[in-house]
């Protein structure tokens, strides 16, 4: 494609990323009629309409996802040529960019600290976000990988690691289920090795949603993939959970758990804690709980650069999330 066609199908791709001609073309500081112009001559070469114009903005035509699908593919195919010919000075420069969901913060410091020692040249960019908009940046190649909790299948997503991480009743170790279901409170590694032990053995007992209801409970919004997953528990076991406090901050969640109360998380996000004899994890009865998975992706059909290659594999490697 030629130069100009390039701007245009610049302009294009901003105007449907953002939605609306006005915010593309305040992204790229043109007039509006700047960037109407350059959609309206790329239509007239191509032969079919590329954008949907409605009252809330814009969307783009079948056609138009195709040509947004060449562009990425194409900036994506720059990219790897870029790194690859730094590659061949030992990655000494580039940038990468990381979508997480909360739970992975605290897993997610020490590989990031080990990639950046190893190659200090390449600058690294971490998005906080919800799961779904972990997705879309990873399929709309904003981000070059994505670290996701129980998402929502997707055909435009590549899954590198899938580990499951069920979903448990978090309380302190003097709380009263603690006691009554995950045994007697430890100090530190004792406690963890305890409850390690039993876990092994089969001897922990599950937690039903029912018990759960006579007891000050924190959940994550309704946004959050723990809720969606604790509604679905509820509607099969015909409970309805009544939480005492609903947030969008699972630090928060914890701490509540920390001062006497319960909340309902995935097992790698508390795993320091529970090791550290400040929490512990009750296995929760219902099916729904058990199965969710933590996973690493990126975008079906993008071919990762020589840098994202290694740290998909490094955070493969060292992020408790993904121990077997």
């Amino acid at each position: 494609m030629s130069l100009v066609q390039d701007r245009r199908i610049s302009h294009f791709h901003e105007a449907a990323r953002l939605g609306s001609v006005r915010a593309a073309a305040d992204f790229l500081n043109v007039a509006p009629s700047a960037v109407s112009r350059q959609i309206t001559q790329l239509e007239h070469e191509l032969g079919m309409p590329l954008l949907e114009r409605h009252r809330r903005g814009v969307e783009p035509t079948e056609a138009g996802e195709r040509v947004l699908e060449y562009y990425r593919q194409r900036l994506a195919q720059q990219e790897v040529l870029l790194e690859s010919l730094q590659s061949l000075k030992g990655l000494q420069s580039g940038s990468l960019v990381l979508a997480i969901g909360e739970g992975f913060i605290e897993g997610l410091a020490g590989p990031l600290s080990r990639f950046s020692a190893r190659y200090p040249g390449i600058e690294l960019k971490v998005n906080l976000c919800g799961t779904n908009e972990v997705i879309r940046q990873v399929v709309e190649d904003e981000a070059h990988l994505g670290l996701v909790f129980h998402p929502t299948r997707d055909p435009k997503i590549r899954t590198h690691v899938s580990r499951p991480q069920p979903v448990c009743a978090v309380v302190n170790p003097q709380h009263v289920l603690a006691r009554q279901f995950g045994g007697q409170p430890f100090g530190g590694q004792q406690f963890a090795a305890q409850e390690g032990s039993r876990r092994a053995a089969g001897t922990l007992e599950p937690l039903s949603l029912a018990a759960l209801a006579s007891h000050s409970l924190a959940l994550p919004e309704v946004s959050f993939g723990i809720r969606q997953i604790v509604a679905q528990a509820e509607h099969q076991a015909g409970v309805m959970l009544s939480p005492t406090l609903t947030c969008n901050a699972l630090a928060m969640l914890k701490q509540f758990a920390l001062h006497g109360g319960v909340t309902l998380l995935p097992e790698f996000v508390v795993s320091e804690e529970v090791a550290a004899g400040r929490l512990c994890r009750i296995p929760l009865q219902e099916a729904q709980f058990v199965t969710p998975h933590v996973q690493l992706i990126s975008r079906l059909g993008r071919q990762l650069s020589d840098g994202a290659s290694r740290l998909s594999s490094l955070l493969q490697q060292d992020m408790t999330a993904f121990s077997p």
